[in-house]
């Protein structure tokens, strides 16, 4: 079994608890003090991707073929020769073929086009609190940085100041706060997402979005995520607020309103109360009932006036997998998001995250095969993102390869919200009047973040960047996990490039499945990848015939 590395001495860098496969802990704290690759990258940027000590240093990869099926065990190509996709007046020539020429930009979508500045966009943030505290450096970093962002599902359901009577939404303080943040940074690149569930779809959310933004709003429904195969949930610890949630149409567990929980509650047996969503799709007995009752929702959406619809389902078995692909190419959906078991943000049963779905890399690999089926029939599939575990940029760039030619972005979860909490952490420090303001949970700079500097112009590597962007007067309204954000995608940025260039892809439209290889028998299996030894092996005794038969 792979054991993943807790610790990276050549970049130095530590996980604080067991690493996942990303290279985050498994439980990601939002005060810790560092430092695993994400973390220090929020700092350093493009400077994590090199070895530490340089000058001092030689160093060597022990990530050489490694057990075990997942993202981990592929290997990325790279070429001796060729320079495919440079852009206009750029030729093949050593001072043309360099990786800062690499083309980052994407887009998705059908009739309307989605442009990106990144091929990434975020994870679902929605009626948990840390995402609530610390949506400002999320959406503002995002929006800075010019990929999108997914507003979760309940985000109006648990709002106590949101107003809702009959279906009908008339106040959403949470939800507009939401929205205008990003929208507010945004200069065009990236969108912003809202996703809907059973309980939005009940409160009238999308009547409520389209009324009030139109269709500058792309909206998103949800089928599932990787983390879990039940609806979203929190936790509330008063029973006032589990009560307000239950009244709301929530299923609160225990349930507050019973006499018995609420003397449990009051006696200190019960110290929260967890509020859960609804399973989608559970009233249609068939496919045909499914696909039908599907079609007639975003036809519902259409009539609003939404021009971009989007879909967003988890690690269910082949069956559905192959429902959410052809429903969405029927619908002629924006973008499909598959995301595979083992994510999530926080609130997920434990053993269900340990147990249950099917995981990233054999998902995608039979999303693609699939996808395929669909694309043989002389229909068009729409654009997908593929999520699950990532947090690198050589994650994202096997997710496109695998994904190619139908993956256009990836979707990150956890990653993206550790440089929100850190760049918060900083300036409640630095700014001790801010402290409550962005959530900050320091009281003093460690000798982790203090190594490198001790005012944010020292601190983040992207500071000057942010403010060539926003202006120098803006930027006392820019949060420091947003510049925090901004550092960490410019690290996968640069990061996702050199990998590109390597493999002779100068933009994303030419990163290819052949552009990765097995690291061992069992993935080359599962994948259809080739073998490490098994790649353009053909082509190489080909070469080889060639010379010989040269008189």
């Amino acid at each position: 079994m792979q054991e993943w590395r807790k610790r990276n001495d050549a970049l130095g860098t530590v996980n604080r608890g067991d690493a996942c496969e990303s290279g985050l802990c498994t439980l990601c704290r939002a005060d810790c003090k560092g430092k695993c690759e994400t973390w220090l990258a929020s700092l350093q940027g493009r400077k994590t991707l090199y070895p530490r000590d340089f000058g001092l240093v030689t160093a060597g990869s022990g990530n050489v073929c490694p057990e075990g099926v997942g993202y981990h065990a592929l290997r990325i190509q790279g070429y001796a020769h060729g320079a495919n996709g440079l852009g206009e007046g750029l030729s093949n020539d050593a001072d043309h073929c360099i990786f800062p020429n690499v083309d980052l930009t994407t887009e998705f979508g059908q009739s309307i086009k989605t442009k990106c500045k990144l091929p990434i966009m975020t994870g679902a943030l929605g009626s948990t609190f840390i995402a609530a505290k610390y949506w400002e450096s999320f959406a503002i970093g995002a929006a800075l940085s010019g990929f999108p962002v997914v507003i979760g599902e309940n985000v109006v359901g648990v709002d106590k100041e949101s107003v809702i009577e009959g279906g009908r939404i008339l106040a959403a303080p949470e939800l507009d706060r939401r929205i205008d943040v990003y929208q507010k940074y945004s200069d065009g690149y990236g969108a912003i997402f809202v996703q809907l569930n059973v309980e939005d779809t009940r409160n009238g959310v999308a009547e409520y979005v389209i009324d009030k933004y139109g269709d500058s709003v792309i909206i998103e429904l949800k089928w599932g995520q990787g983390a879990k195969d039940i609806g979203g949930e929190i936790q509330v610890d008063t029973l006032e607020y589990a009560l307000f949630l239950a009244e709301r149409g929530y299923v609160v567990d225990p349930d507050p309103r019973l006499a018995t929980n609420q003397r449990a509650f009051k006696s200190g047996a019960i110290k929260t109360f967890a509020r859960h969503s609804r399973l989608g799709g559970t009233t249609e007995a068939t496919t045909e009932q499914l696909e039908l009752s599907f079609m007639e929702s975003v036809s519902y959406l259409r009539s609003l006036g939404y021009k971009r619809i989007s879909l967003k389902t988890g690690a269910y078995a082949m069956k559905t997998l192959a429902m959410s692909l052809r429903f969405a190419t029927d619908a002629k959906l924006d973008l499909l998001t598959i995301d595979g078991a083992g994510g999530g943000t926080g609130m997920s049963p434990w053993n269900m995250m340990e147990h249950w779905g099917v995981p990233s890399l054999q998902l995608h690999s039979k999303t693609v095969e699939y996808a395929d089926i669909l694309s043989q029939q002389g229909l068009n599939v729409p654009d997908l993102s593929f999520g699950g575990g990532f947090a690198r940029e050589d994650h994202i760039f096997k997710a496109l390869a695998l994904g190619s030619p139908y993956t256009k972005l990836v979707c990150l979860g956890r990653a993206p919200m550790i440089p929100g909490f850190l760049g918060s952490n900083i300036e409640g420090v630095l700014n001790p009047e801010s402290r409550e303001r962005v959530s900050g949970n320091w009281t003093q700079l460690p000798a982790s973040v203090s190594e490198i500097g001790d005012r944010p112009e020292s601190i983040f590597a992207s500071w000057y960047d942010v403010e060539e962007l926003v202006g120098k007067n803006e930027m006392k309204h820019i949060p420091y996990g947003a510049v925090a954000l901004y550092t960490f995608a410019d690290k996968l940025a640069c990061g996702l490039q050199q990998f590109m260039a390597g493999a002779r892809a100068f933009n994303l439209s030419e990163i290819k499945r052949n552009d990765l290889m097995a690291g061992n028998r069992e993935t080359a299996l599962d994948t259809g990848i080739p073998y490490v030894a098994d790649a353009t092996d053909d082509e190489a005794k080909a070469i080889l015939k060639k010379g010989v038969a040269v008189k």
